[in-house]
């Protein structure tokens, strides 16, 4: 039933949550009962004034009544739908019930969006609480004071006579860690409650860089062209505040600059405009290789490529050495990804170039088209291993074309991931319940 259609069935549910009668509101608008149950059963078309006067008695907008629900609320709808793995829903009738039941379709609409909010919540509080070095090491600390001040009592309180000289220092050892306990988990308290507010609070040096990048939207224009300064864009970023992050941001700048004059970005613009977002025809137009193309359109605003363009870079560890984020492609802050990602595939095929289409489970029925590409970071020699990094350009399906191929259903890490049945899996997932 097509939208257009339920103008009837909007009017009777607004008249009833108004608490009016078939017959009253008849009388208001100067039609008969038996005319407005025609109506109301969506067996006569309406519009025009009586539309208006309808409308008027109930309180609402006549757009209420004859388009019903915004777009967003039944595409929200449909994601709780395709989301809901264990239960069938009828998808296409979705515009009728937010139609008809415009509360309940708000309520199940917003219960969704907090349930993808909390996956969100859990992936980033899990991921911290596993793997984040400062609360490791405040844990270490209040867990090693513990331990000396029960090894302490324990001798106080088993021990028969001591010696005045040693009670005195085990009652001061004693105090000593105490104090120390109590200072510890008083700055554990404030390290989960104030996180975000301590000035001195800079994370492990990957985070500095991608909060740098991040500050930049992945594009510096005073490196397009000649003479950029990549020490002072440095130097001068408040985001890297340690040696280390410093470094790493340097090397990443450097690799931005070599790209930039491999595809300067005017060339590069134009050769989007004539072949789109088609890595193998760009890097067959400037005779470069597919992870060049991959690192430049990462870099390149969304008003160049059409769209959003995300890129992950791996090493043969399984490390993500870079990463720029696309709306709805979860990537794990810390920890290891999802191994059934493009990107890992792409190693057991050096310099092939592989093309997946994925879907990632619990949050949206968004796809994505992943383009993978593994390659040896130096010459091959006879007398040496090669060290390779993948690299996966991300690219959003359009929800009209999503439907064409089913995706590949991936996960962002094993820990978070709602998928039950999955051969990839390395731990079970904290949802106890899976969303």
């Amino acid at each position: 039933m097509v939208r257009e259609t339920l103008t009837g069935s909007r009017i009777r549910e607004r008249r009833l949550i108004a608490g009016l009668r078939q017959a009253d509101l008849a009388r208001q608008v100067e039609i008969s009962a038996s005319y407005l149950n025609l109506i109301e059963h969506n067996r006569r078309r309406i519009g025009g004034k009586l539309l208006v006067d309808i409308a008027q008695v109930l309180g609402v907008e006549p757009s209420m009544l004859t388009e019903g629900a915004e777009a967003a609320l039944i595409a929200t709808l449909r994601e709780a739908a395709a989301d809901a793995v264990s239960q069938v829903a009828e998808t296409d009738r979705a515009d009728e019930f937010a139609g008809r039941f415009p509360g309940w379709a708000e309520v199940l609409a917003g219960e969704h969006r907090r349930v993808a909010s909390l996956e969100r919540t859990v992936q980033t509080l899990s991921d911290r609480l596993t793997h984040d070095p400062h609360l490791a090491a405040s844990l270490h600390e209040v867990l090693s004071t513990a331990a000396a001040i029960r090894s302490t009592a324990s001798i106080l309180a088993e021990t028969g006579e001591i010696e005045p000289e040693w009670r005195d220092r085990f009652h001061k050892n004693l105090n000593e860690d105490s104090l120390r306990l109590a200072e510890s988990s008083r700055a554990l308290v404030n390290f989960l409650d104030e996180s975000d507010t301590g000035e001195d609070r800079r994370g492990v040096p990957q985070e500095e860089v991608e909060a740098f990048f991040q500050a930049h939207d992945f594009h510096f224009p005073e490196l397009e062209g000649a003479g950029g300064d990549i020490d002072a864009l440095v130097s001068g970023a408040v985001e890297l505040g340690s040696s280390s992050a410093q470094i790493i941001a340097r090397a990443a700048l450097a690799q931005y600059v070599a790209d930039a004059q491999e595809l300067p970005l005017d060339r590069f613009q134009k050769a989007l405009e004539q072949v789109g977002v088609d890595p193998v025809k760009l890097a067959d137009i400037f005779a470069c290789s597919l992870q060049t193309v991959f690192r430049r359109l990462a870099v390149m605003p969304a008003s160049v490529t059409g769209g959003e363009v995300g890129l992950v870079i791996s090493d043969g560890s399984g490390s993500i050495l870079f990463r720029k984020p696309v709306t709805d492609f979860a990537l794990p802050k810390f920890g290891a990804s999802c191994p059934l990602w493009p990107v890992f595939t792409a190693f057991t095929r050096p310099n092939l170039p592989i093309r997946r289409r994925v879907s990632q489970a619990g949050q949206t029925t968004a796809s994505f088209d992943c383009l993978a590409i593994c390659w040896p970071r130096e010459a091959l020699d006879f007398d040496r291993d090669p060290l390779y990094h993948a690299a996966m350009l991300i690219l959003p399906v359009p929800a009209a074309q999503a439907g064409d191929q089913p995706g590949l259903p991936v996960g962002s890490s094993c820990r978070v991931c709602p998928r039950k049945e999955c051969g990839a899996r390395r731990e079970p997932s904290i949802l106890s319940e899976e969303f």
